[in-house]
């Protein structure tokens, strides 16, 4: 059975990840070592290291695995990097961001969720993370500013996020309507200028109250 995990795990990296331009040895270490299965919930521990999103419950799912690995690549996390997840879900991806990062914070709507995932997240000994239960759709200020913020949902950005960047800070977000979003990295390069990329195409659930684009009405 084990021995089946470990090749279930190394095909998700080979056939999933590394196909889809994940080619950062740390974070394809990282996705070997950090255990997903222990994530995902019972029922669904077979489909683990499957090319989908995993249903959590509450309307709630987890990113997809070569999703994850694409972000923590663009992310270029240090050990030294304050944290801020937007949409906790199972845990799985904050135990990634917090192998890589010196602190996390996550924030979970859902207050069930956030209570499972921190069972996970103590299971696997990691204590870097601090859990808040909120609506983190407008960042969360209190415990700015951080060095990296990613959203795990797609919004329309609110501006006042990225001023709780550091400078030299990245964030992370699924902009645009579906089916085609846009993936984009925002650098804070100074107190008054960002800088916006768009790093891949993507469709991605929205954030449980995101802010909304602006309709124009003519």
């Amino acid at each position: 059975m084990h021995h089946d995990v470990e090749q279930a795990r190394f095909n998700m990296i080979e056939q999933q990840i590394r196909p889809w331009e994940v080619l950062d040895g740390t974070v394809l270490d990282l996705l070997g070592q950090v255990p997903r299965e222990a994530f995902v919930p019972v029922q669904y521990r077979g489909l683990a290291f499957a090319d989908i999103e995993i249903p959590l419950g509450f309307d709630q799912t987890m990113l997809s695995p070569k999703l994850e690995g694409r972000i923590l690549q663009a992310l270029e996390i240090q050990p030294s990097d304050k944290v801020l997840e937007i949409g906790t879900g199972s845990g799985y991806f904050t135990a990634l961001l917090a192998s890589l990062a010196g602190e996390v914070h996550s924030v979970e709507i859902n207050a069930e969720l956030s209570h499972q995932a921190q069972a996970r997240l103590t299971e696997q000994n990691i204590h870097n993370v601090t859990l808040h239960v909120g609506d983190g759709a407008q960042g969360w200020p209190a415990q700015g500013p951080y060095d990296v913020i990613v959203f795990t949902g797609s919004l329309a950005l609110p501006p006042q996020v990225t001023e709780q960047l550091n400078i030299g800070g990245r964030l992370f977000a699924v902009i645009g309507e579906p089916p085609v979003m846009e993936a984009i990295i925002s650098r804070r390069i100074s107190a008054d200028s960002l800088r916006q990329d768009v790093i891949f195409e993507t469709s991605l659930a929205q954030l449980e109250n995101a802010p909304q684009p602006e309709k124009f009405s003519f």
